[in-house]
């Protein structure tokens, strides 16, 4: 028996649905959704996602405006560029591309996010509010992603075994966080992980989210669990793919999100819905 695919098509439609009449009711109360986005050089997937996001958020009826800065641009334009976005009262959400240039200081930028902006979660006050389960900023929108795509393919987190791989602040340590406020129990591996297979296979749930392609196979899973695969990568082929061998894997498991396919969908539509909640706060 073939796993279940966990598309995000559906469920970021469902995110979509939602949004288009809760903007429609902001709109009757004078308020205006807005999105800006800041860009420092970045690759073309970058420019990629930042189309993927404007076309999306036209469907639903948020403004969006982008920042693009060359990579040679200083911090202090950036700063710039954040300070005007936190006083500017008709923008609801901000989003910073990373990573930034080196040398930029990255997370001090990140920080000067003001948090009730703070749409991609970033900043120290936004993460801080994953972890004692407040809610002044917003969660990481990749770790939101998960928990919501569980929520639509009907995966109950109470009570199950959870185990996350990778402990980034983008996905890993915030996931493990919002699984544990579902009552799940989780553990939260990394590369010093001893036995790190076993731990994978004993798991209900696994969250794949290390960046290295293929890295996970057979040997790290076992029959009816579900498996998130947040990895974004290219392999030595050029073939763009998940942490998951996902040909090896996929006869194993009972659920699992497809690479493309799966998560990143979902994640621009948590994206989205941020800032219409941000939007929502202020109204």
């Amino acid at each position: 028996m073939m796993a279940e695919l966990m598309r995000g098509k559906p469920v970021a439609d469902a995110i979509y649905a939602d949004l288009a009449q809760r903007v429609e009711a902001l709109r009757a109360r004078g308020a205006h959704p807005r999105l800006a986005l800041v860009r420092v050089g970045g690759s073309d997937a970058d420019a990629a996602y930042l189309r993927s996001i404007v076309a999306q958020a036209e469907k639903v009826g948020v403004k969006v405006g982008a920042h693009e800065l060359p990579a040679d641009a200083s911090r202090l334009a950036v700063e710039a560029i954040i300070e005007g976005m936190n006083v500017d009262r008709a923008v609801h959400g901000c989003m910073l591309f990373r990573p930034l240039p080196k040398g930029m200081g990255e997370l001090e930028l990140c920080n000067m996010l003001a948090p009730e902006k703070d749409v991609d979660g970033v900043g120290a006050r936004s993460l801080a509010g994953v972890f004692m389960g407040e809610r002044e900023g917003f969660a990481p929108c990749t770790a939101q992603a998960c928990v919501e795509m569980l929520d639509c393919y009907g995966v109950d987190l109470a009570g199950k075994h959870a185990v996350v791989v990778g402990r980034s602040l983008v996905v890993g340590k915030p996931a493990a966080m919002l699984m544990l406020a579902r009552n799940a129990t989780v553990t939260l591996c990394h590369s010093g992980t001893a036995d790190l297979p076993a731990l994978m296979r004993a798991a209900d749930i696994v969250v794949c989210a290390t960046g290295r392609a293929r890295a996970f196979g057979a040997e790290c899973f076992s029959a009816g669990q579900v498996v998130l695969d947040v990895g974004t990568n290219t392999d030595a082929d050029g073939v763009f793919c998940g942490d998951v061998d996902f040909a090896a894997v996929e006869p194993i498991v009972g659920a699992i999100t497809p690479v493309p396919g799966g998560m990143g969908a979902v994640t621009t539509a948590v994206l989205l819905a941020h800032v219409v909640e941000a939007a929502e706060r202020r109204a």
